[in-house]
């Protein structure tokens, strides 16, 4: 008979991570555990405020299913009976983790996924004055793909600061949904000409109706806008990419209904994650070979991470092993 068990856990980010909506210098996570017989599967999430979540209120949620894990709940009946959101990513993580340790099968196979690959990854560069910004971005300039969180205000500068550090480095943006339509339309055709590649949720995600009958010089990708299959057939003709994270579905399971709704109707993808450890990232990898974009660098925001986690070698993030997830 399967029991369930839920911690919280606190680990130090290098630094400060700041977006448009605050900072912080931690990262608060539930890992939620699975144990049958002799095997257990884990799984990990982010709470985040911006949806109504608190680590009290996950834990309490997750804590609400106990009976119904000990009864054996599936993961179809657990996206039936929980909302979407970090805690039943948490549990739906946790059973792929422990049906592959049944099994012997990876999770990747159990979902009829590509073999996972080594993935280039993202790196975020926090939001800060220009200046501090160019800086940072220097001492990044030999990765690839750089991430910059905007806010508004001075964002040209900042990404013009981060352009003259970092020349050869690609570069995609993110609000944050900080921006109003007339600030998207004055930025958007000047980073088309820095070599910008993509912004991510420009304007607020009930308020984006706008970005439909707006030029896209650059292509926008749907974060705070596109958490579940349901979201997805709206933001077409909106957007071009959608950002899949797995504390959004609620899951792998949603997860991937979401990726194949989104190339149903065109969208691109992107695979996202919270400011975490290598355990809620594993899963996430899972999606990177169908992703146009790939931004799963939490592990390498964090001053310390987990001791069987991710390795990654620069920019280059290689799958998991067995020991941490999957």
């Amino acid at each position: 008979m399967p029991s369930l068990t839920a911690r919280t856990e606190s680990w130090p980010i290098r630094g400060v991570f700041r977006i448009s909506r605050g900072e912080r210098t931690e990262a608060r996570v539930v890992v939620a555990t699975v144990v049958d017989g002799d095997h257990a599967g884990r799984g990990e999430c982010v709470p985040y405020p911006r949806y109504g979540e608190s680590v009290e209120g996950v834990m309490a949620a997750i804590e609400a299913m106990r009976d119904a894990i000990t009864e054996g709940t599936d993961r179809d009946t657990l996206r039936e009976r929980m909302p979407a959101g970090a805690a039943r990513n948490a549990l739906d993580c946790a059973l792929w983790d422990l049906e592959a340790k049944r099994r012997g099968t990876p999770v990747w196979r159990l979902a009829g996924l590509e073999t996972p690959m080594p993935l280039t990854t993202a790196y975020t560069i926090s939001l800060d004055e220009p200046e501090a910004m160019g800086r940072a971005a220097q001492e990044q300039a030999n990765r690839p793909l750089l991430k910059l969180k905007l806010t508004g205000t001075d964002d040209l500068a900042r990404v013009r600061a981060v352009r003259h550090a970092a020349p050869e480095s690609r570069l995609i943006v993110d609000a944050n949904e900080a921006w109003t339509p007339e600030v998207f339309a004055e930025m958007s055709p000047m980073l088309a000409a820095l070599g910008v590649e993509l912004i991510e949720q420009p304007l607020p995600a009930d308020r984006d109706e706008p970005l439909a009958n707006m030029p896209h010089p650059v292509p926008i990708a749907a974060d705070e806008s596109c958490h579940t299959s349901t979201d997805v057939p709206a933001l077409a003709g909106r957007y071009d990419v959608v950002n899949v994270k797995l504390d959004k579905t609620g899951g792998l399971t949603e997860a991937l209904r979401v990726v194949e709704i989104a190339r149903d109707v065109g969208l691109g993808i992107m695979v996202g994650c919270m400011v975490g450890t290598s355990l809620g990232v594993a899963p996430a990898t899972l999606l990177g070979p169908v992703a146009r974009y790939v931004d799963l660098d939490a592990p390498l925001l964090l001053a310390r991470d987990r001791t069987e986690g991710l390795r990654f070698e620069g920019s280059t993030l290689f799958p998991a092993r067995r020991e941490l997830w999957g």
